[in-house]
């Protein structure tokens, strides 16, 4: 079994045409997000592609909750942002989730033999997960879906620690990755989060807080994971 490391969507189509596990890995904030989420007790997490589809589902859902941005930010009407210092009212609701880069790529991914989200903060739990697998792996940096030459630097961060504790072959990506975990062993893990250009973009909408909250490696064991393709969007389970 190999690990690959493709950013964005050519990590969802490799996965998808070559029979890989796809892991979608969006460090700042999607991945921690939904992974905190279901640490805090949600029931499920509907990804839906945009925020007309997230209010629609929160009419027909009343007791659900809106989790998501645009920009770093809540839109109108949303519960809640993309951040994962504010789920504790996601407790036994159902959520649904809509994220700029995140959530595209893993409604990309659907078609893969399995789709998951994860970063540092899960990053133990989903090495275990995927060590019962004989077939490869691919874990997709996020990037900007809307813009492939800003820098994914957080996310390459968080997929070489996923695949440096894999203790894999590394196939598609294997130059990117030695240069990743050479820096990483160099600078560590809450230096490239903070240093990342993404992280200009939340200090500028004031949410500074979530760059350190999500370079915490390994503060949960909750794997969110596709399960059903509906007409509201994706659902998310706790693996």
């Amino acid at each position: 079994m190999s690990i690959h490391i493709i950013e964005g969507i050519a990590g969802c189509h490799f996965a998808r045409e070559h029979n890989c596990t796809a892991i979608v890995v969006d460090a700042l904030r999607a991945s921690c997000t939904a992974t905190m989420l279901f640490e805090a007790g949600a029931q499920s997490i509907t990804l839906v592609p945009d925020v007309p589809t997230a209010l629609a589902f929160k009419q027909n859902n009343p007791d659900s909750l809106i989790f998501g941005e645009r920009k770093g930010l809540a839109p109108e009407g949303f519960d809640f942002g993309n951040s994962p210092r504010t789920v504790s009212a996601a407790k036994d609701r159902i959520i649904a989730f809509t994220t700029s880069n995140g959530t595209a790529l893993m409604l990309e991914a659907w078609g893969a033999p399995e789709v998951l989200m994860a970063t540092v903060t899960n990053a133990s739990a989903v090495v275990q997960h995927i060590a019962l697998y004989e077939h490869d792996i691919v874990l997709i940096p996020a990037g900007n879906v809307e813009d492939p030459s800003f820098s994914a630097q957080e996310d390459w961060v968080a997929a070489s620690v996923i695949a440096m504790s894999a203790g894999l072959e590394i196939g598609e990506g294997a130059e990117e990755y030695e240069y990743w975990s050479a820096r990483i062993e160099l600078e560590g893990v809450d230096e490239l989060f903070d240093s990342a250009p993404h992280s200009s973009n939340l200090r500028a909408v004031d949410l500074e807080a979530d760059i350190a909250y999500c370079a915490q490696v390994n503060i949960g064991t909750a794997i969110p994971r596709a399960t059903t393709l509906m007409d509201s969007g994706l659902v998310l389970e706790q693996v």
